[in-house]
């Protein structure tokens, strides 16, 4: 490939990720304007934010697997393409359900986006430079993700909530125009089609059994653990997951290529990943209540305090890929997750009511350099592992799992979290409707144990993922023909 447009392809990519970390980071921030403008209730409030990653979690898999029959480059264009659509349209809502909806359709599209951005890098560049590519990449991520509750913030209170949709119509025709200019939409690695057509019944059970999962993951914790809607979500999930997998072990152009899992280095690289999720986000979610709830800050400057935990990322993650490019995958991701263990131990340790900002800031600065370390290497100890044919499913597997651990956390967080607060105050601080906790001073003893708690049990899940990310061959296995 010409030198100079693997790295013009990389900015399209880079475009792509930026706008997906923009779109949670600013919408945060909005929710309570959000709220007031569609006198909305509190829980659909939740779900508008909620049902975009419920949706590109779904989706993310099947974007990933149709990619590798149809085209990267193609369903990465038509996701930019949807998403920025209905970016414009949702800035039109006049009520939450249909809101909700729209946020359903962005989720596809930025599934389409997010499944095939890491495969489409993998595509342009060597397996000797795409930690580094991979890296860049990520460093584009952290830059949304610091610049996300600054620019939410400004958009909300000058403009109003509509503007943080609105805003990313430019940004997304520019996507969509600059990608078609500089990569178009024909790729060179397509799977021949084998006999046998779609796995229809594959995407069916696939997606109605991971719907109903996420669901069961959302609502318990929002809503109730002893609801109808998680028990029967939980049910169909139980029942029609091993017929999924069933299927996908005799069809011929499996949904999910089950060969894959076969691979140490792939399997042990998401499992590290997904665990490595879990607990960022579970820092991400402890830390705004922390902030909202016990220090009685607002939205936006919680927002702002929790810069610390992507800084580390910007500034690590080009060299972290260029370590991993150089000397194998293996130790810099290991290093990276070994430094998270540090940072969480720190905050459980040092959280209180009275601990100094920089205190806090120094612990989410570890883990985000620990991040910075761990992400790209481990991206791309994945797709070399998955070889060029199956890129665009690895890539979904990998974006599909890291966002099961994204909601996995705000389960395992949640319980720990309503034990000492009210389950209203609870939701009305996460959402920035609620500044403090009303009085309930009493709670906040059992509120910081709770952190403490948290912050030790991802310590511990982070060890696991250690352990997984250096068990990893250092060889390479790319044949899974």
């Amino acid at each position: 490939m010409n030198t100079s447009r693997k790295w013009w392809i990389l900015s399209v990519t880079s475009l792509g990720s930026l706008l997906s970390a923009l779109n949670f980071s600013t919408l945060i921030i909005a929710l309570p304007d959000l709220l007031t403008g569609l006198q909305a209730s509190l829980l659909q409030a939740m779900w508008v934010m909620l049902s975009y990653m419920v949706a590109q979690t779904v989706m993310v898999l099947m974007a990933g697997s149709l990619a590798d029959r149809f085209g990267r480059k193609r369903i990465y264009i038509a996701g930019m393409l949807l998403f920025t659509i209905v970016s414009f349209i949702s800035g039109f809502a006049e009520h939450a359900p249909l809101l909700i909806v729209f946020r359903i359709l962005q989720g596809i599209g930025g599934a389409m986006v997010m499944a095939n951005s890491t495969a489409i890098v993998a595509d342009a560049f060597p397996k000797e430079e795409l930690g580094k590519a991979l890296g860049i990449n990520i460093m584009v991520i952290a830059v949304g993700q610091i610049i996300g509750p600054v620019l939410g913030g400004w958009l909300t209170t000058a403009f109003g909530w509509e503007w943080t949709f609105w805003f990313n119509v430019p940004f997304g025709v520019i996507g969509v125009i600059w990608g078609l200019a500089v990569m178009g939409v024909k790729d060179d690695k397509i799977a021949a089609p084998k006999a046998g057509g779609l796995d229809i019944g594959g995407v069916i059970t696939y997606v109605v059994s991971i719907t109903a999962l996420l669901i069961a993951l959302t609502w318990g914790p929002i809503q109730s653990w002893t609801s109808p809607v998680v028990w029967i979500s939980g049910v169909f999930f139980i029942v029609l997951f091993p017929v999924f997998l069933r299927l996908e072990r005799r069809h011929p152009n499996a949904l999910l290529h089950l060969p894959l899992f076969t691979n140490k280095i792939f399997s042990f690289g998401i499992i590290s990943a997904t665990l490595n999720a879990i607990a960022r986000m579970a820092v991400m979610f402890m830390l705004i209540f922390y902030f909202q709830g016990a220090l009685e800050k607002d939205a936006l400057v919680a927002g702002i305090m929790t810069i610390p935990l992507a800084a580390g990322m910007l500034v690590v993650s080009p060299l972290a890929g260029s370590l991993g490019d150089k000397y194998g995958e293996t130790t810099p991701a290991t290093v990276g997750l070994f430094l998270s263990i540090f940072g969480l131990a720190g905050l459980a340790l040092d959280t209180n009511l009275a601990t100094p900002f920089w205190h806090l800031a120094l612990y989410m600065t570890i883990i985000s350099i620990g991040s910075g370390l761990f992400n790209s290497p481990n991206s791309s100890s994945i797709m070399n592992a998955a070889g060029a044919k199956y890129r665009g499913e690895a890539s979904g597997i990998r974006s599909l799992t890291t966002n099961m651990g994204m909601m996995l956390s705000i389960a395992f967080s949640m319980p720990i979290v309503t034990h000492s607060i009210p389950h209203e105050a609870m939701l009305a601080i996460f959402s920035g409707t609620q500044v403090g906790m009303n009085g309930a001073t009493s709670s906040l003893n059992g509120f910081i144990s709770g952190l403490h708690a948290v912050f030790w049990l991802m310590a511990a899940l982070m060890a696991l993922a250690a352990v997984m990310s250096h068990l990893r061959a250092n060889k390479r296995i790319t044949n899974h023909g």
